[in-house]
């Protein structure tokens, strides 16, 4: 569970609630109007439609559940397991490695392992490795599209809604006492829009682009280390080559670990 989006979220809605509540002369009733929520929430799942294949809309409940609920490889525990198959290797030979497969719960550690046991080609077995982090990384790069295609329209629409109102609004002049009423409901679209972009989907978005370049750099970790175990590299040095990666505090935790 993502604590920061998670509490952000609901940080910035208990802001802007406790906001509307110490206004002098504001009322919660005041800011609540459904045909308001269809446009700007509607409008902006169908122009998202529009943009993408149907199948790869559908999916966005999934894709922000991700964002709150990830499951982030760790870059030390992974350095820890890379050592100790390349321990395995050097000592017992790297087909001893097969013994190994059933502890690793990785996919893509596992395909590389097994490749390596294989005896294939280092640049053969890069190539798939990387490609195979490519089209991982262009699936999270359409997740994070459809937040940001939320967010670029969803402002659009409140404006829409804002253009609406303020039609319906002068259509109905003879009335000045609902001229007031009528602009609040019209301006209501356009916070509605820019709630939604500012506060849920540009957040997610980021939040999402985070973490999957995060599972990149892990990815890169594997990619250097197998092929260091292939090539027969000293555990020792393939420590400290794969270490680099870490921060500092990161490198104190392995090494505590490691002894």
């Amino acid at each position: 569970m993502d604590k920061g989006l998670i509490g952000g979220f609901l940080f910035g809605i208990f802001v802007i609630l406790y906001s509307i509540w110490i206004a002098p002369g504001s009322s919660f009733k005041a800011f609540i109007d459904m045909p308001s929520m269809y446009i700007v929430f509607g409008g902006a799942l169908a122009a998202t439609c529009m943009a993408f294949p149907l199948r790869t809309v559908l999916q966005t409940p999934k894709v922000i559940l991700k964002a709150f609920f990830p499951k982030p490889p760790e870059v030390g525990p992974v350095i820890s397991q890379l050592v100790k198959f390349a321990e395995v290797a050097r000592r017992d030979g790297i087909l001893a490695l097969e013994n190994q497969a059933s502890e690793i719960s990785d996919p893509f550690i596992l395909l590389g392992i097994q490749m390596a046991i294989d005896g294939t080609d280092a640049q053969l077995m890069e190539t798939i490795l990387r490609t195979e982090m490519e089209a991982v990384a262009g699936r999270h790069k359409t997740g994070k599209s459809i937040m940001d295609t939320l967010t670029k329209y969803a402002p659009a629409f409140g404006m829409i809604g804002t253009l609406v109102g303020l039609i319906i609004m002068l259509g109905n002049m003879d009335d000045p006492a609902a001229i007031g009423p009528g602009m609040a409901v019209a301006l209501l679209t356009t916070l509605y829009g820019a709630a939604l972009a500012n506060m849920f989907c540009a957040p997610v978005a980021d939040k999402l682009a985070y973490y999957s370049k995060r599972e990149w750099e892990v990815r890169e970790v594997v990619v250097r280390g197998i092929l260091a175990i292939q090539d027969g590299d000293n555990p020792r040095v393939l420590e400290q080559k794969l270490s680099t990666f870490l921060s500092p505090a990161e490198k104190k935790s392995l090494a505590k670990n490691a002894a």
